[in-house]
């Protein structure tokens, strides 16, 4: 399910949704993910009442309990992004808005999947590297933080412990 708190321009709940799919599709993952576009603020209190950071991110991902994934139509978690902080990313990379809060879901199913770039050495990274080129988007999240800090380091965090167990390879 995609919720729009804020509007994008040229990005539709369909549109979203189908791209969704397609991702969960490409990283094999089988369980619902629902996405919440809303404003830095909101993010922000997400991110202070569940990581103690009391600052704004673009994308944080939070895992659904064991209970919910073990369910017959189970939820991977949700992914909320900042529509503000995707405004920004996309015109300071010459892209669209649209195409910023793909690259921000992906990078939040990518972690929903078991993935976390902090401590796997390169392993996430690379593989949102390949979806990014599958699903033709630009330049991946973990690419860009690379980039100017010469280290893995973004706000796109993930909540909870159980899911880097379940990694899944592709």
């Amino acid at each position: 399910m995609v919720i729009f708190r804020r509007t994008i321009a040229g990005l539709s709940t369909s549109t979203l949704e189908r791209f969704v799919l397609r991702a969960r599709r490409a990283i094999h993952l089988s369980s619902i993910v629902n996405i919440l576009v809303t404003n830095s603020s909101d993010l922000r209190a997400l991110n202070r009442r569940f990581r103690g950071a009391d600052k704004a991110t673009d994308v944080l991902s939070f895992p659904a309990p064991e209970v919910e994934r073990n369910k017959a139509r189970s939820v991977a978690g949700d992914v909320a992004i900042s529509a503000d902080i995707a405004r920004e990313n996309a015109a300071r990379r010459g892209h669209s808005v649209a195409d910023e809060v793909k690259i921000l879901a992906l990078h939040g199913i990518l972690h929903l999947a078991g993935f976390d770039h902090e401590r796997d050495h390169g392993e996430m990274a690379r593989k949102e590297s390949r979806l990014r080129r599958q699903l033709k988007l630009e330049t991946a999240l973990i690419e860009r933080a690379q980039g100017r800090a010469g280290k893995v380091s973004t706000g796109a965090k993930r909540r909870g412990s159980a899911a880097g167990a379940r990694r899944r390879r592709a």
